[in-house]
């Protein structure tokens, strides 16, 4: 597993390595539904966009996360971010979260095709055994998208988070197995309307 930055293009969405120059049109992206707002994710606020960028880029530096800024090639512009998370290269696993978008790009191609992407990207070139989803059971949006790429649900982490407005959260925990990526490579192209 080499985790390095790279850039990963669809027909609607290209993810690129978060960079400083995004950090405007991230911002904006944020304020497009005024994100931080949410009380079942951990978005933060434009004003805290240091510490985010800062556990980006700590995260590379160890070798753990790959952040992306996620970019609307329609529009070329920068709609939210994603990334890899607690990567383990000796155990040949990755997470896929931190996973946000503006309301205006919500319920669009944008997501599946982005974790369609890491997802090739995970088990194609990486090779990875494991990618796991996690997330908060009070968030049945996300939930139900991380079932609808085939992901299976494994259990619960109870009092796994301390959100920002102080509840305790219990986290979700989902997976895709490397001996299911060929049918859910397959359920997903056929979802995006490719040729399989």
């Amino acid at each position: 597993m080499n985790v390095e930055p790279i850039i990963l293009e669809g027909r609607h969405v290209r993810l690129e390595p978060l960079a400083s120059h995004h950090r405007e049109q991230l911002a904006a992206a944020i304020c497009d539904g005024e994100l931080w707002t949410i009380p079942v994710t951990m978005v933060p606020h434009p004003t805290e966009l240091d510490a985010f960028y800062e556990r980006a880029t700590n995260g590379l530096q160890r070798g753990v996360e790959l952040a992306f800024a996620t970019i609307d090639r329609d529009r070329d512009v920068v709609v939210g971010s994603t990334r890899f998370m607690s990567i383990d290269v000796a155990h040949r696993r990755a997470e896929i979260g931190y996973t946000f978008l503006a309301r205006s790009a919500q319920r669009t191609a944008i997501n599946t095709e982005a974790k369609y992407l890491m997802l090739r990207h995970a088990f194609e070139v990486w090779k990875v055994n494991r990618v796991e989803f996690l997330t908060d059971f009070l968030n049945t949006t996300s939930r139900t998208a991380i079932e609808r790429l085939g992901a299976k649900h494994e259990g619960i982490l109870r009092n796994h988070f301390i959100m920002r407005n102080g509840r305790l959260r219990d986290s979700m925990v989902y997976s895709i197995i490397a001996q299911e990526w060929s049918d859910v490579n397959m359920k997903l192209l056929r979802a995006m309307g490719r040729e399989v």
